[in-house]
């Protein structure tokens, strides 16, 4: 005779939480890349995501992950807008033979890709509370 625990016991379905962030984001991002609803900017390939890098990201899908990530975020703590994400994805400012300090990341790409999940429908702004949500 089985036990009432193993009849109990059912199959659940994961969520972000139980995925790794680098596997959920890599498959996020190819999602978005196929769908084809994230249009990539005429600038994606021009930009630097902050003032402190050198070069732009060498990486031609970054734009779809970058995004992916960004919705990833919202899931897991609601309420997070552009200044927020200009801290999560700054870095450290190499200032020549000076202290390295952080510096934040740009905040146009950021805005950017926040306007293209509200238009996709994944995020969308509350009323009366700040930032976005899922």
């Amino acid at each position: 005779p089985k036990s009432k625990m193993a009849e109990e016991k059912k199959v659940q379905g994961a969520t972000v939480k139980d995925v790794e962030a680098a596997v959920f984001i890599t498959a996020l991002s190819q999602h978005f890349k196929k769908s084809g609803k994230l249009e990539l900017p005429e600038w994606h390939d021009l930009v630097k995501t902050g003032a402190y890098k050198e070069l732009c990201p060498q990486d031609p899908d970054w734009f779809y992950v970058r995004a992916a990530s960004v919705a990833r975020k919202i899931y897991l703590r609601g309420g997070i807008g552009v200044g927020a994400f200009t801290k999560v994805y700054g870095g450290r400012y190499r200032n020549g033979t000076q202290k390295r300090h952080f510096a934040k990341a740009a905040k146009g790409v950021n805005r950017h890709i926040l306007k293209a999940l509200e238009e996709m429908g994944i995020v969308q702004k509350k009323n009366e509370k700040n930032g976005r949500w899922i």
